[in-house]
């Protein structure tokens, strides 16, 4: 159980944080990106379950995302070690393969795309194409993350704040992007389906291209 009786700390104001392991590191820091970034996609996700008029299994999916989103949080704060005294939570592969369930089970309901689409049509969708769009960030922020960090775990006698990431934190972020634009598209169904993108904005005619001087070449 979690208790917070205070939510200010001021252990903060010299530009460092604590990670899942009590060592503390820079607010820059590629990890801390990482996990700020999934408590985004977290809040986005709750202000489209929050706006209502998605269906309830779309609900039900979505809130269990965001529990998962608190574990994915926890992960990416939390270093590799070999061994842990109180093993940490940690993302799984089935979690990956729950959401790929949940991809093809809803996308079943869609038709084929010929064509990309506008975000937007109903306010749920267009709320889940936002929580889309920070998904891909935070899933961009977990591979950085990787990549300063590497994804190997620290040896037992290593001092706090060193080890890896663990990569099914980037994968997992990865097809809840993907859950979340077919979601997006589901949302739209009771109201006529994707609004398509027009090349050109649906001009009969592509404009000019501007010369160097910002007039219309000849």
């Amino acid at each position: 159980m979690v208790i917070l009786n205070r939510i200010y700390t001021r252990t903060g104001d010299d530009g460092t944080t604590a990670l899942g392991d009590f060592s503390r590191t820079s607010k820059n820091d590629p990890r801390l990106i990482a996990y700020a970034d999934s408590d985004e996609t977290n809040s986005t996700i709750g202000v489209a379950v929050a706006a209502g008029g998605l269906r309830h299994d779309v609900e039900e999916t979505l809130v269990r995302v965001q529990n998962d989103l608190f574990d994915v949080g926890a992960d990416l704060c939390t270093p590799l070690r070999a061994s842990y005294e109180y093993p940490p939570l940690r993302v799984d592969a089935a979690w990956i393969d729950e959401l790929e369930a949940d991809c093809d089970r809803y996308n079943e309901e869609l038709e084929k795309l010929r064509s990309f689409i506008l975000p937007g049509g109903t306010p749920g969708s267009a709320h889940l194409h936002v929580a889309r769009t920070v998904a891909r960030r935070a899933e961009r922020g977990a591979w950085a993350a990787l990549e300063a960090y590497g994804a190997d775990p620290a040896p037992e006698d290593a001092e706090r704040g060193i080890g890896g990431v663990n990569p099914l934190t980037a994968k997992y972020l990865n097809r809840l992007s993907d859950l979340l634009f077919i979601l997006a598209r589901v949302a739209n169904l009771e109201a006529g389906g994707d609004v398509l993108w027009q090349p050109g904005g649906g001009r009969a005619e592509q404009p000019q291209k501007a010369g160097r001087t910002g007039r219309a070449s000849d």
